[in-house]
């Protein structure tokens, strides 16, 4: 059964690992990856890349990209949405600890947004402008 609008939102919400589609390079099948991404219900979805990173470049030719989050457990669950870039826009230390900050707390959280800030300076925000979603649970059939 398709989510609704909220339950879409909503799921997305959750911190969940998504994984990023984008058209390949010439012979080559498209670019899916994992990847962590933000989201708040009504806004964009947005991913940090490495501003020379493969998604990063792919993203930019292609102009759009895929994001699919999926659960297993209670039930099968998966929301998939796709559209073309909004904006790219230079990373932030303040954009790698809102990211970070859905997956990690405490001192793994500041770990991390350390690491981030010192070894991870060119990555760049692309924010998607949502146009096609594709969504299910699966309900009790799993």
């Amino acid at each position: 059964m398709a989510l609704t609008r909220e339950e879409r939102e909503a799921f997305l919400a959750e911190p969940r690992t998504a994984a990023v589609g984008v058209a390949g390079e010439d012979g080559r099948g498209p670019l899916v990856v994992p990847i962590w991404f933000g989201y708040e219900p009504g806004g964009l979805p947005w991913i940090l890349t490495g501003a020379d990173s493969v998604k990063g470049r792919l993203i930019r030719s292609a102009g759009r990209f895929s994001l699919l989050v999926e659960r297993t457990s209670p039930t099968t669950r998966y929301v998939s949405v796709e559209g073309p870039v909004a904006e790219i826009t230079e990373g932030t230390p303040a954009h790698h600890r809102e990211l970070a900050a859905r997956y990690l707390s405490g001192e793994s959280l500041e770990r991390y947004v350390q690491m981030a800030v010192t070894e991870m300076s060119d990555h760049v925000v692309i924010r998607m402008r949502p146009a096609h979603w594709h969504t299910a649970d699966l309900g009790s059939w799993t």
